[in-house]
């Protein structure tokens, strides 16, 4: 069992071109989204809520601010770097089968959040973990998740109706997927390499 939570680590990748469209089962979309709900949170204030996005037409609107904000992106790079970046697929809204939204809300638990009055940002922890929870989960389930970032929390609180005041933290693509990289994309396109891990631990002081 330990070695198969090892194994999930490191195959789950963030996936984009291998989505094949097929059905996922309404069984393990719950599974998934009860693990990502069973993550920690500073005070048990669970400050996240998961929008199951399943329309095509609110994918479809998604997909061009994504596609206009990589726009944006792509005017800030020259030389290699945008050639490097124009090779690069930074999505897949269209072709996964549903997209989960995970949002943030400050005030749930509040006022006084046990664990957060010395660090703001606790709560944002949280909603990361409960997305690490649902990332792995879906690996586990045989399906691959991909994070994009390259939007406005503006345009997706306005396309979603997401309340004033609750952040959307990730749009997550989800769904079965043709298979999972070996080497994950930034790696293989040369944008990053992978820090050895002992280039990343420090004993007693930095």
């Amino acid at each position: 069992m330990m070695h198969d939570l090892y194994e999930i680590i490191h195959r789950r990748r963030d996936v984009r071109a291998e989505f094949t469209g097929d059905a996922v089962d309404d069984a393990v979309l719950d599974r998934i989204l009860t693990a990502a709900h069973a993550a920690p949170s500073v005070g048990m204030s669970q400050p996240w809520d998961f929008i199951v996005v399943r329309e095509e037409g609110l994918k479809k609107a998604f997909h061009e601010h994504v596609r206009h904000e990589r726009d944006v992106f792509a005017a800030t790079l020259e030389g290699e770097a945008a050639g490097r970046f124009a090779r690069i697929k930074i999505d897949g809204v269209l072709e996964s089968t549903l997209s989960i939204v995970v949002t943030y809300d400050p005030e749930r638990g509040g006022p006084a959040i046990l664990g957060r009055h010395a660090i703001a940002d606790a709560g944002l922890y949280s909603v990361c973990l409960a997305i690490q929870n649902l990332w792995l989960a879906a690996t586990a389930e045989e399906l691959g998740v991909g994070w994009v970032s390259f939007y406005r929390e503006e345009f997706l609180q306005e396309l979603l109706g997401i309340p004033a005041g609750i952040r959307p933290v990730a749009w997550l693509c989800v769904g079965p997927v043709s298979r999972l990289q070996e080497i994950p994309d930034l790696e293989r396109h040369g944008w990053r390499r992978r820090r050895p891990p002992a280039l990343a631990r420090h004993d007693d002081r930095w």
